[in-house]
């Protein structure tokens, strides 16, 4: 199987929207609006009616796909994990001659970010307590059970959730900056459909992928309001109901359309940054104010654990012990909303990481976002533990409840705590409202049809998505709280589930062509050394000399383009057509002004590219001292499909590039008779 995506509408084709910025994928957009405000709808009118069939369906759910939830979860876990150490982990997440936009820091800062969230607050002290009295399987209360409860917290929040990211961030930057195909996850289907990834089924993914990103970002606003309210009746008195979560869940409406409207996504960025630095002084704070020798041997502890029980987690079932409602609870509601949630982070991850390897993205998204989480709850889940392993019953009780009472009480007992739980309800409102605006950002942008990978959707798509989310977790808390949007979440990520195996599948298949094509070029190598021999016995070896210390300006450089390169391509073109290869040579001016000349084939297949375009370099230095008389030279650079190769043709005589373009056709026809997939 070859990838010939000349077809296949481009990023560059996708058309303006009336009211600005990109156009709606109306199929798309109409499709997942209409559902989810179908859903939402039923919900206010009959709460329940529609209780007793998310209930309904969910038990159903987790009685026939419970085990394809785990199974899915370890077979992704290990595809993303053999990418990163396998052939393919070299290949770049962009042109091969690409490089990382951002610095290490700064990337291991976003990802560290992309990690956490109000729901790390809630089920920090929520779970770990809840697994201690009323395990899985064993004694309750035990030191067992002690062991188990904040290992059981960081396998449902560790590396088998990332690798769904990781898997839909790999996916959608490789066909996105590789193959130039649209920033959405139907790209990733190119290699098993083709061309109908522009039709119906392309539509009918992206909206699975809509749907899904909409519940769990629901399921997160939703924790957060329930969490944020609680913080709000401990700071300042007010109220635990129904009507302050509809208010801060309007509140997360109305900041995400201030954001689309005022262009304060730069604003939103900080604030993420700073919410990182206040959430790590949080926790800093409760490790060096508590105990700090139990939490930092617990911690040892339970990394131990996790490391010695994982292989045994993540296949887990409990086939032989009635664990249905624990396990809808707990593994299949986290695993489900790890699925709802991979695009929208995937989304944030490709665009992060153009340039990159495969294998440094893997072990980016594995370990970077994972410390953070086994810092954050194996601190507080300790903490918690160990308060109610002292005899704190009524804590106990609190902490089980699905409101986020016991994280605040815990930092009750903790030095300057009223300013303590202000610093928590700050940075949990942080962590809500960035999750908003980027919930309506990233939704926007899957329901539209962006130019290029920088663009984002109209303000008016990312309004309407913002208005869509806050009325589905308003409808979700009137069914049932957070128990009925977990449900749901767990319902509406089955689709999406289908949707990644055919992503691993389509991504595979796409990884095999790149290795087929390094197999060719290495077989191919010996053909094209002895080319390059030849033209020694044409050229002087002082004429060779002259032309690799020429370091031309851009004048000379695009003086060379157009009267050597142009012609040169023109009959390598020429004799290629009369030959019954349709070719043709195209030129112009790239986005940074620089000047380009292109020969492209047509057919079927993967087409082949031979693209020379000026760029500049420093000028090399020999003992310390500049050769030349300018710090900068242009070049004229070969580009394939690829990418660039890195390699200079200034200079070059006419019969020279005919010979270097003919070297690299030959060894696409290597590659192409290496022949389908097999």
């Amino acid at each position: 199987m070859t990838l010939d995506t000349s077809n296949v509408r481009t990023m560059d084709d996708a058309p303006r929207g009336r009211w600005g910025g990109p156009q709606a994928r109306w199929p798309v957009f109409l499709t997942s609006v209409t559902g989810i405000s179908a859903m939402a709808l039923w919900a206010i009118v009959a709460p329940s009616q529609a209780e007793s069939a998310i209930f309904s369906v969910v038990d159903r759910v987790t009685t026939g796909f419970g085990w394809f939830y785990i199974l899915l979860a370890t077979v992704i876990l290990g595809f993303v994990l053999f990418l990163g150490i396998s052939r393919y982990g070299n290949v770049r997440l962009g042109p091969d001659h690409s490089r990382p936009e951002y610095s290490t820091f700064a990337w291991a800062s976003m990802l560290f970010a992309a990690g956490i969230g109000t729901d790390v607050m809630f089920f920090s002290v929520v779970e770990p307590v809840t697994q201690y009295v009323a395990p899985p399987t064993g004694n309750p209360e035990s030191v067992l059970a002690a062991r188990e409860a904040t290992v059981w917290t960081l396998f449902h929040y560790g590396i088998s959730g990332w690798a769904m990211y990781a898997l839909m961030g790999l996916a959608l930057a490789y066909f996105a900056y590789r193959l130039h195909l649209p920033l959405a996850v139907r790209s990733a289907l190119y290699p098993l459909v083709g061309r109908r990834i522009d039709g119906v089924l392309g539509h009918a993914v992206d909206s699975a992928a809509v749907l899904g990103t909409v519940f769990g970002v629901a399921t997160s606003l939703g924790i957060g309001v329930v969490f944020l309210n609680v913080g709000l009746n401990q700071l300042f008195g007010v109220g635990i109901g129904t009507g302050w979560q509809i208010a801060l869940a309007l509140l997360a409406v109305t900041m995400a359309a201030i954001s689309a409207t005022t262009g304060v996504d730069k604003g939103i960025r900080i604030l993420s940054q700073l919410n990182v630095i206040l959430a790590l002084l949080l926790a800093a704070w409760v490790l060096v104010t508590g105990k700090t020798t139990f939490i930092l041997n617990a911690i040892v502890m339970n990394v131990g654990d996790f490391l010695r029980t994982f292989p045994a987690k993540t296949t887990e079932t409990f086939a032989f012990v009635d664990n249905d409602e624990w396990m809808s609870l707990w593994t299949l509601f986290f695993w489900a909303w790890w699925i709802a949630w991979a695009s929208f982070v995937g989304l944030f991850l490709a665009r992060i990481s153009r340039g990159r390897t495969i294998r440094q993205f893997v072990a980016g998204t594995m370990i970077i976002p994972f410390s953070y989480i086994v810092m954050w709850i194996s601190i507080f889940g300790n903490a918690a533990i160990d308060r109610v392993r002292g005899g704190d019953q009524a804590f106990a009780e609190e902490a089980q409840q699905y409101d986020g009472a016991g994280f605040y009480t815990l930092l009750e007992q903790f030095p300057a705590s009223g300013v303590v739980i202000a610093l928590a309800f700050l940075v949990g409102l942080l962590f809500y409202v960035t999750s908003a605006d980027s919930g309506a950002l990233v939704t926007g942008n899957l329901s539209s049809q962006l130019r290029s990978v920088h663009d984002d959707a109209a303000p008016w798509m990312r309004i309407v998505w913002a208005s869509v989310t806050g009325v589905l977790t308003i409808a979700m808390l009137l069914v049932g709280g957070i128990l009925a949007l977990q449900y749901a979440t767990i319902i509406f990520a089955v689709p999406f589930a289908l949707v990644l195996i055919a992503v691993m599948w389509g991504l595979m298949r796409a990884l095999r062509v790149e290795g087929r094509r390094a197999d060719s070029a290495e077989h191919h190598l010996p053909t094209m050394l002895s080319a390059r021999s030849a033209w020694d016995s044409r050229e002087a070896w002082r004429a060779r000399v002259a032309r690799a210390v020429n370091f031309a300006d851009a004048a000379d450089a695009e003086r060379h383009l157009t009267s050597v390169i142009h012609p040169a391509l023109d009959a390598v073109a020429s004799e290629l057509t009369e030959r019954g290869v349709t070719a043709s040579v195209d030129s112009g001016t790239g986005e940074a002004g620089q000047a380009w000349v292109e020969l492209h084939t047509e057919g079927e297949g993967l087409p082949f590219v031979y693209r020379v375009e000026i760029d500049e370099a420093a000028v090399p230095t020999y003992g310390g001292r500049m050769m030349g008389d300018r710090d900068r030279y242009a070049r004229l650079e070969v580009h394939l499909d690829g990418g660039g190769q890195d390699y200079d043709v200034m200079g070059y005589s006419e019969t020279q590039v005919i010979h270097d373009c003919l070297d690299q056709y030959e060894q696409h026809l290597a590659f192409l008779r290496l022949g389908p997939e097999k």
